[in-house]
C-alpha cells in the first residue's frame, strides 16, 4: 500500500472525523495531542476509539497521535484506542529510541489483551521537536525497534524551542537548522530501511506552493508527507505518484541489466546507467508491486 499522504484530523471533532474517510489520504492520523485542548482530551479519546472501530478494514491506514511520552496522558490514550486496533501510533516529541522501546513494551501488553498479533501496531515518531532530539536522530538507524514504520519531523515545535522567528528564507528554502534536521531524517530512515515522511506545509491554502514542495520532497527521496487539511491530500498524492515516464524508465533499466547479467554499467538512450540506477529502479517497481 502506498503511504504518500498522512492526514491529521482533530480527535475531538466529530464533524471532521465523520468526513475524513472520504478524503483519499493513504493514512489518517487521529490527533489526541496538539489539536485537542486539555479539557477535551477525554472526549477525544472516546471519539477516536469509536472512529477506529467504525473504519476497521478500510482503504486507508488508521493511526493515532498520542500525547508525549513524558506526560501522564499517553497511557490513557493507549487504553482508549488500542481496542480499536489502530495500524500505528504516532509519537510526538520523541526523545530517542529508548523511549520508543518503553512504548513498544506497553503496546505488546495491549496487543496480548485484545488478541492481535504481537508487533502489529507500528510506530512513527516525530523525531525533531526539541534540540536534544534533533541532535540524536541518527541513533534510530541501528536501534532495536522492530515496530518502527518510519521517521518524520516537525518544524513548529523546534522553531519555538530554539527561538527561531523564521523557518524558511526569502526564497522559500529551509534555513540551516531545519535543513539539517530534514536531511538527518531522510538519511537515517533510508539507513534503517523505513519510510521517510516529510513534514507538513503549514499554509493549507497555498496549494501551488505545496505542489512544488511535495514534488521536491519526492525527488529528494521522501516516501510521503504530512497533511493538515483535506485539500492538501490530492496534491501530495499526485506529487508522490510516479509518472508513466518514470515507471517506463525503471522498467527499461531493469530489463537492460537482466539482458546483460554481470554488467556493471550500461548505456541507455545515450547515457550511462550503473548499479545505483538499477537499485533505484527496482525499488520503485517494488513499491508499485510490479516486480
Amino acid at each position: 500500500m502506498a503511504m504518500r499522504s498522512w492526514l491529521f484530523v482533530p480527535g475531538d471533532s466529530e464533524t471532521k472525523l465523520g468526513k475524513v474517510a472520504n478524503c483519499g489520504a493513504d493514512a489518517v492520523i487521529v490527533d489526541l495531542e496538539d489539536a485537542v485542548a486539555p479539557s477535551a482530551k477525554a472526549h477525544a479519546r472516546t471519539l477516536a476509539a469509536r472512529w477506529l472501530h467504525e473504519h476497521a478494514g478500510g482503504a486507508f491506514s488508521r493511526w493515532v497521535r498520542i500525547n508525549p511520552l513524558d506526560t501522564p496522558l499517553w497511557r490513557d490514550d493507549l487504553a482508549a484506542v488500542m481496542p480499536g486496533r489502530p495500524d500505528g501510533i504516532m509519537v510526538p516529541k520523541a526523545a530517542g529510541p529508548e523511549q520508543l522501546q518503553a512504548l513498544a513494551g506497553e503496546l505488546s501488553q495491549h496487543e496480548q489483551r485484545i488478541g492481535v498479533a504481537a508487533g502489529a501496531t507500528r510506530i512513527l515518531p516525530l523525531v525533531s521537536e526539541t534540540p536534544v532530539a534533533a541532535l540524536g536522530i541518527a541513533s534510530y538507524a541501528g536501534a532495536p525497534l522492530p515496530r518502527l514504520a518510519g521517521l518524520t519531523w516537525g518544524a513548529e515545535d523546534l522553531s519555538a524551542a530554539i527561538g527561531a522567528s523564521r523557518k524558511r528564507d526569502d526564497r522559500g528554502v529551509w534555513t540551516d537548522a531545519f535543513r539539517y534536521v530534514r536531511a538527518q531524517v531522510l538519511l537515517t530512515a533510508h539507513a534503517r530501511g523505513v519510510m521517510a515522511v516529510d513534514t507538513l506545509h503549514a499554509d493549507f491554502r497555498d496549494l501551488d506552493g505545496l505542489g512544488r514542495i511535495a514534488a521536491e520532497s519526492h525527488a529528494d527521496g521522501f516516501a510521503g508527507m504530512l497533511a493538515i487539511h483535506p485539500a492538501q491530500v490530492p496534491v501530495i498524492n499526485a506529487a508522490f505518484t510516479p509518472g508513466e515516464a518514470e515507471i517506463a524508465e525503471a522498467r527499461a533499466i531493469v530489463a537492460l541489466f537482466s539482458a546483460n547479467p554481470g554488467a556493471g554499467a550500461l548505456s541507455l538512450d545515450g547515457r550511462m546507467v550503473d548499479q545505483p540506477h538499477l537499485e533505484q529502479a527496482r525499488g520503485l517497481l517494488e513499491r508499485l508491486g510490479q516486480t
